[in-house]
């Protein structure tokens, strides 16, 4: 599996919109087997969603997200998990091992484990 994590410096970004760096990593056997730095513009999902399906990554995880732009993302098959928060390393590698999203990297009020635009149930898939 292969996610995709918008970044501002060395954490999640707090909003998708000013994020211009993205951290790909590729997860084998619930291990990051290879991680890589990319920038993009936010300003163009339309962008971002031709490179996630070139690069075969199938979850996009950020913070905050304007409904546009999460709503291409969904019909383009790119499964969204946002309002997410905290160390971008830490959380990829808890990611990996556990498969779920931990309250902790929630943002303060998103009291669901997964954010509004998906549900998921197996993150391989």
């Amino acid at each position: 599996m292969k996610i995709a994590v918008t970044i501002w410096g060395n954490r999640v970004s707090p909003v998708f919109d000013a994020a211009k760096t993205l951290l790909t990593a590729d997860i084998e056997n619930r291990m990051i087997i290879k991680k890589e730095y990319m920038s993009f513009d936010p300003g163009s999902p339309e962008g971002l969603i031709k490179l996630l399906k070139r690069m075969k990554a199938s979850i996009l995880i950020c913070g905050a997200i304007s409904t546009g732009p999460a709503d291409l993302f969904i019909e383009n098959n790119i499964k969204l998990i946002s309002f997410v928060t905290g160390n971008a390393i830490e959380f990829i590698e808890t990611f990996a091992r556990k498969q779920v999203i931990e309250k902790s990297y929630m943002m303060p009020g998103c009291s669901k484990q997964y954010s509004w635009h998906h549900k998921f149930k197996n993150f391989s898939s």
